[in-house]
């Protein structure tokens, strides 16, 4: 049980949280997915407007990198060999 009995209520949830709970299973797979992406996007904090611009900055130049092919692109399996030989090395 992942919350002991700190406020009472079948799971150790209060009243409000229970129905709060019961509600929330009786809908929809796709609306539960958008329920629970809203729930842990809650918890993340307010957007940092600096690291979203330098991370679109940053792809518009990987773009660009490809667009000129002045970078080498490697498939998938290339890419695990590199990372399993980074960890083998330490």
């Amino acid at each position: 049980m992942c919350c002991g009995s700190l406020h009472g209520g079948e799971y150790g949830w209060g009243p409000t949280l229970e129905k709060v709970r019961s509600e929330a299973l009786s809908l929809s797979e796709a609306e539960r997915a958008e329920l629970a992406h809203s729930l842990v996007a809650s918890l993340d904090g307010p957007s940092d407007a600096d690291a979203e611009s330098a991370w679109e900055a940053e792809v518009l130049h990987r773009l660009g990198e490809i667009d000129s092919s002045t970078t080498e692109l490697i498939d998938r399996e290339e890419l695990r060999r590199r990372v399993r030989a980074r960890i083998t090395r330490g």
